[in-house]
């Protein structure tokens, strides 16, 4: 190499010099360190279950929501253990959630805890999302409840005395329907503007609901109760009471009903009306059952 391409070389006039390929090299090993790749996002169900997370840390309101929310993640261990949690909070309204949760996400296996917590509680509110719990899970005792708020009585074992007073007490019953918006459900010919005609020291909205809820329970003294109902001097528990003896399907009860044909509300003649119609196709569509005959 002569002195004029070594003086080039030197001077860099050529192009790249020698000094600037270990600066080129470092900036290649450089690059991937200053800008790593991306982190791969967050996947929809981690990232629901965070804000989940989020809302049943946080208070009030925001706490109440989430832990109702978890009844509609059915089959999910995870789920059902922060709603068994939450049916322990401090805060009622959390209780009444996590019990709703528990039984619209069919826990099954919570039905004894939910027990416990029903025997236990002195809050309305409480008790009665409790036994709805219980009705959904196939648990007989909550019938007892509903049995209690329709009727102002207890069947044995469902509910301690001081329970049953409070469940009786139309003040505390008006204030709960009005609150918590159960019974506020049209249902067969009572639309909704009845129900929004209704003032909030009515309690009968959550008595009409229990009658509606009872029409499920197989224990013919709720038949019997239910057809008492059917006098009730609040219309709409007259017709409530009418609509859930037609779903019990049970045609003996047709002669004991007939009286609603001549009711003075228009709502309760005709929930009547239909009630027996539908009874006796029950009836004539019901094979009787023949005696067996003993062989001699």
């Amino acid at each position: 190499m002569n002195r004029s391409t070594k003086r080039t070389l030197k001077s860099g006039k050529s192009g790249i010099s020698f000094r600037q390929f270990p600066v080129f090299f470092c900036i290649g090993i450089a690059v991937p360190l200053v800008f790593p790749a991306q982190t791969q996002a967050q996947a929809p169900a981690d990232k629901a279950w965070t804000v989940l997370q989020s809302g049943l840390s946080a208070g009030g309101g925001d706490k109440v929501t989430a832990v109702r929310v978890l009844g509609l993640i059915e089959k999910d261990q995870k789920a059902e253990q922060l709603a068994l949690t939450a049916l322990g909070d401090s805060n009622s309204e959390v209780r009444a959630a996590a019990a709703e949760a528990l039984g619209q996400m069919q826990a099954k296996s919570a039905a004894p805890q939910i027990e416990t917590t029903l025997k236990a509680e002195q809050d309305v509110g409480v008790i009665v999302s409790c036994a709805r719990a219980l009705v959904a899970l196939g648990d007989p005792l909550g019938f007892g409840v509903y049995y209690a708020v329709l009727t102002g009585e207890r069947k044995s074992g469902a509910l301690l005395d001081s329970q049953k007073k409070m469940l009786k007490d139309p003040k505390k019953m008006a204030q709960f329907g009005f609150e918590t918006g159960i019974g506020f459900v049209p249902f067969a010919s009572v639309g909704l503007g009845a129900f929004k005609a209704l003032t909030k020291d009515d309690s009968s909205p959550v008595r009409a609901a229990a009658a509606r809820i009872l029409a499920k329970d197989p224990d013919p003294k709720t038949r019997d109760a239910l057809v008492q109902a059917t006098s009730d001097k609040s219309w709409l528990v007259r017709a409530a009471a009418l609509d859930s003896l037609s779903h019990r399907n049970d045609p003996s009860v047709i002669a004991k009903i007939e009286p609603s044909l001549d009711d003075e509300k228009t709502a309760v003649r005709l929930t009547g009306a239909a009630a027996i119609v539908h009874l006796q196709d029950v009836q004539e569509h019901t094979p009787e059952t023949k005696p067996i005959s003993k062989h001699k």
